[in-house]
């Protein structure tokens, strides 16, 4: 046993560098997509919050605005449960959008279904995923 011990490298070997955590950590700007969501996700609070003012809706709708922001912030800190949070808004508005269209054939609600679509996708990235806290 201690000839092992003497066999191993002198303590005079160099050791590789030592990697910040700052290095490890994510960085957001690796994910432009992610600040657009979470203004996009800011947008759509506004409007609930602009909806109810204006009383097309109840105050009920208020819970909406509150999870909206909370999405967009998270996601501003690469935060996981932001993540799940925005995804599930983001495919509920992609059915919401694409069963308005089918029944009231309104263009505008096919290009922001396809909007949200293509967020979703973004989403779902594997690399994305990784990158989460």
């Amino acid at each position: 046993m201690n000839a092992d011990i003497k066999t191993q490298a002198p303590h005079s070997a160099k050791l590789p560098p030592r990697v910040s955590r700052k290095a490890q950590r994510p960085r957001l700007l690796q994910f432009p997509g992610l600040i657009a969501i979470s203004f996009y996700m800011l947008l759509l609070a506004a409007i609930s919050i602009v909806s109810v003012v204006n009383q097309r809706f109840g105050p009920a709708y208020l819970l909406f605005s509150v999870l909206f922001i909370a999405s967009a912030l998270g996601l501003l800190l690469l935060l996981r449960w932001a993540w799940a949070l925005s995804l599930a808004a983001v495919a509920l508005l992609v059915g919401l959008f694409l069963w308005t269209y089918t029944t009231r054939h309104n263009s505008s609600s096919l290009v922001q279904g396809l909007i949200n679509l293509v967020i979703f996708l973004y989403l779902m990235r594997t690399d994305l995923r990784e990158k989460l806290r």
